[in-house]
């Protein structure tokens, strides 16, 4: 696996785990934890961010890393 791939994953699956627990943690005083596990639209939500945290918010990090490295070597 490319080291771009392990940067965006890493970073990207960070990402979407985080913003599902914030989703979660966000939506406690409506519904209880076991409510939103027990729906579907919370694994849609889940897959969704973890999958934009991998390839939008991901690459752009990593494009980012590259032109830090590639500034720091001039």
């Amino acid at each position: 696996m490319s080291e771009r791939w392990k940067y965006q994953l890493k970073m990207g699956g960070f990402w979407g785990v985080f913003m599902v627990v914030f989703m979660t943690l966000f939506e406690l005083k409506e519904k209880t934890v076991s409510q939103q596990l027990s729906d579907n639209n919370f694994y849609v939500r889940a897959v969704s961010y973890i999958v934009i945290g991998i390839f939008v918010l991901g690459y752009f990090s990593w494009k980012e890393k590259v032109k830090r490295e590639n500034s720091a070597k001039k």
